[in-house]
């Protein structure tokens, strides 16, 4: 049964990459009023799965100094994937900047592909991980991970279309590495049965790529709007996105 709740959660957050479709047809403003929810959610929804779920559950299981270790290389590692293969050149959060450039930048498409069929595929081993510990925290990080997506999902598009792809084309390639991360929760609950605890270190290195995502990539982003009300409504929608995840743990018992 816990095989059949990885491939669902995997396959919906894979699924969320066409928003970045559906989002270009919306318009421009939208777009924008979009972007602005969406980041300050997920910004919450990390920072809570990170601390009020991932973490605690993880240093139950294993010493609080490997554990925090882990953290640390999750981090890490996340800043080194970033630094050489995944440079959003600040297009990420603002697509619609890119659609009339010239596609003399076609080789940023592929590497955007070749960094987000990676990230992809951790956030399948994230999913994986978690289920196989406890089927709330499973549906938890997959909500976590599914909301940090959409504004990723709509960056990744913009930057596909700025490098030359048609929105058909660059649709077709963005869901294909959506869905590797089907391929990294298959592959993670296979493998995990052979190595001891390896769920909760798992889930110890999530909660450090979650934190570190909500704190380099969202909380910037949220950083260049200072309009007082628009602020306040930023901190809102953080607060709002902790108290999901916060509730979807209480209301499904995660223990």
């Amino acid at each position: 049964m816990v095989l059949e709740y990885i491939l669902a959660g995997t396959v919906a957050v894979g699924l969320v990459s066409l928003l970045g479709t559906l989002a270009f047809k919306i318009g421009e403003k939208h777009l924008e009023r979009l972007l602005f929810v969406s980041v300050s959610f997920a910004t919450g929804a990390l920072l809570g799965a990170a601390f009020l779920d991932l973490l605690p559950e993880a240093l139950e299981q294993v010493p609080v100094a490997s554990g925090l270790l882990l953290v640390l290389g999750g981090v890490l590692a996340f800043f080194t994937f970033e630094k050489f293969m995944w440079h959003h050149h600040h297009a990420s959060h603002h697509p619609e900047k890119g659609k009339a450039k010239a596609a003399k930048e076609k080789p940023l498409g592929y590497l955007t592909l070749a960094g987000s069929l990676t990230h992809n595929f951790f956030d399948g081993v994230a999913i994986a991980a978690a289920f196989l510990v406890d089927v709330p925290l499973g549906i938890a990080t997959t909500l976590a991970i599914a909301l940090h997506e959409i504004p990723h999902e709509l960056g990744d598009v913009g930057l596909l279309l700025y490098s030359g792809f048609s929105l058909q084309r660059a649709t077709l390639f963005n869901l294909a590495t959506g869905l590797t991360s089907v391929a990294g929760g298959v592959a993670f609950f296979l493998f995990a049965p052979h190595v001891s605890q390896l769920e909760a270190y798992a889930l110890a290195f999530t909660g450090g790529t979650f934190i570190y995502i909500a704190a380099a990539d969202l909380v910037p982003e949220l950083h260049k709007e200072h309009h007082g009300l628009r602020s306040v409504a930023q901190l809102a929608f953080i607060l709002l996105g902790v108290g999901v995840i916060w509730t979807v743990g209480v209301l499904l018992g995660h223990s």
